[in-house]
C-alpha cells in the first residue's frame, strides 16, 4: 500500500516517529510516496528528518507557538491572536489547498496524519475519500479511563479542541500510550505502543556521570547556567536549536551545550545518569526505554498533560524549572523502577500497527 504522512514539524517528537513508523512499514512491503510537514517561523527542519524519513518531504506554513518573554513558557492568548490574524488565516489557506493538492496528484490508498491541526480543515473542506488515521499521544484526551488534561481550565479547554479538530474526517486514531488502555470503539480510538526509533531500541546503555539535558526553548539557558553556577561539579550535556552559537559551546568541563544533533543526542542519551527535558512525549519514551529516569519541565499545557501522565509511571517527575538535586533524590531514593514492562509493551508494537494501518474497519 501506498501511503502520505502529513507531520506536525514543531520539535522533533513528530517527525522521529514518523521515521519509525516509515521504517515499518517499508520493512513489511509498503510505501510512503511523500511527507507533508508544518513548519512554523520558529523552527528550522532538522537535516535528519529529510535524511532518515525515505520519502520526498515538503513543508508548508502552519501554526506557531507565541511564547512569553523569558523564552520558556507559551503564551496561550498570544498564540490565540497571532494565529488568527487575517495574514496568518490566508497562509493557513493557501496550505488546506497545497495539502489537498498534494493528495489529489499523489493520490495514496492511506493518509497519516501525525497531529497536524491543518489536515483537519483538510479533510473538513474537501473530505477526501481516502482513510486517514491520525497518530499522537494527544489523542489520549479523547479517550474516556485517560485522567489528565480534564477540568474546566481554559488552556485545557483549547487542547481538547485542538485534538478535537486534528480528527475531523478521520477514519481511526492511534493513541500513543505509556501503558495499555482499552480501546474506545465508540469513538474509533485504538491505544498504541509509543514509536521508538531502531538507533534507541539497538542501544546497549550505560551510566555515567552526567545528566543529559534537552531544552526547545532557549530561555532556560540561564537557568541551567545558575543552577551550575551552584553545583560546578555535576556534569550537564545540553542540547538546544538556538541559531547563531557554535556547534559545541563548551561553557566549562562540566558544561556543554550541543546545537541539535540527532546521532550524538542518541549517543549521549545511551549514556547518562538521567535525562531532563520539556516534557516531549518522545524522548521521555526514548528515555523510559533505556531505562533512565527523567525529570520534566513543561513549557505548555501539552507538554503538562505529557508530565502528569509520564510521572503516573514512577519513572520521571516533573518540575517548575531544571532543579536536578530533585532528579539526584529520585536516584537516591531507589524509587526508580527498572522493569521490562514499558520495554515490552513498545517491542509488541509492529503487529499492532501494521494490524491497525492495513485494515479500516
Amino acid at each position: 500500500m501506498n501511503y502520505l504522512f502529513i507531520v506536525q514539524g514543531e520539535g522533533r517528537g513528530h517527525m522521529t516517529q514518523a521515521i519509525t513508523l516509515s521504517e515499518l512499514l517499508i520493512r513489511n512491503g509498503h510505501k510512503v510516496t511523500s511527507v507533508l510537514l508544518g513548519k512554523s517561523k520558529n523552527r528550522e527542519i532538522p537535516s535528519f528528518f529529510r535524511k532518515e524519513i525515505n520519502a520526498e518531504v515538503f513543508s508548508f506554513d502552519t501554526f506557531s507557538f507565541k511564547y512569553k518573554k523569558n523564552r520558556k513558557n507559551v503564551h496561550m492568548l498570544k498564540t490565540i491572536l497571532y494565529n488568527t490574524t487575517p495574514k496568518r488565516l490566508k497562509k493557513y489557506k493557501k496550505s488546506i489547498e497545497f495539502v489537498h493538492a498534494h493528495i489529489q496528484q499523489k493520490k495514496p490508498d492511506v493518509i497519516v496524519n501525525f497531529y497536524e491541526i491543518l489536515n483537519g480543515f483538510v479533510q473538513l473542506r474537501y473530505k477526501n475519500n481516502i482513510p486517514v488515521i491520525n497518530i499522537g499521544h494527544q489523542y489520549l484526551l479523547r479517550h474516556p479511563d485517560f485522567k489528565y488534561g480534564t477540568g474546566d481550565d481554559l488552556n485545557y479547554m483549547f487542547l481538547r479542541l485542538h485534538v478535537l479538530l486534528n480528527t475531523v474526517g478521520s477514519t481511526k486514531t492511534l493513541a500513543l500510550s505509556f501503558y495499555p488502555l482499552k480501546d474506545n470503539l465508540a469513538e474509533r480510538i485504538a491505544v498504541v505502543p509509543p514509536l521508538i526509533r531502531k538507533e534507541i531500541r539497538e542501544l546497549r546503555p550505560q551510566k555515567k556521570e552526567y545528566f543529559l539535558i534537552y531544552i526547545v526553548n532557549h530561555g532556560y539557558e540561564d537557568d541551567i547556567r545558575k543552577w551550575h553556577e551552584k553545583n560546578p561539579a555535576v556534569p550537564l550535556v545540553c542540547f538546544w536549536d538556538k541559531k547563531g552559537v557554535p556547534e559545541r559551546w563548551e561553557i566549562d568541563k562540566n558544561l556543554i551545550f550541543f546545537t541539535i544533533d540527532d546521532k550524538k543526542f542518541i549517543e549521549y542519551m545511551g549514556n547518562c545518569r538521567g535525562y531532563l527535558s520539556t516534557a516531549g512525549f518522545e524522548s521521555i519514551c526514548e528515555a523510559f526505554y533505556l531505562n533512565k529516569p527523567v525529570l520534566m519541565v513543561p513549557s505548555h499545557v501539552e507538554q503538562m498533560v505529557n508530565a502528569k501522565d509520564a510521572t503516573s509511571t514512577g519513572k520521571g517527575i516533573y518540575s517548575t524549572g531544571f532543579d536536578i538535586k530533585k532528579m539526584e533524590t529520585l536516584l537516591n531514593d531507589n524509587a526508580f523502577p527498572t522493569d521490562d514492562d514499558f520495554k515490552n509493551w513498545v517491542n509488541s508494537g509492529e503487529e499492532i500497527f501494521l494490524r491497525h494501518l492495513t485494515t479500516f474497519v
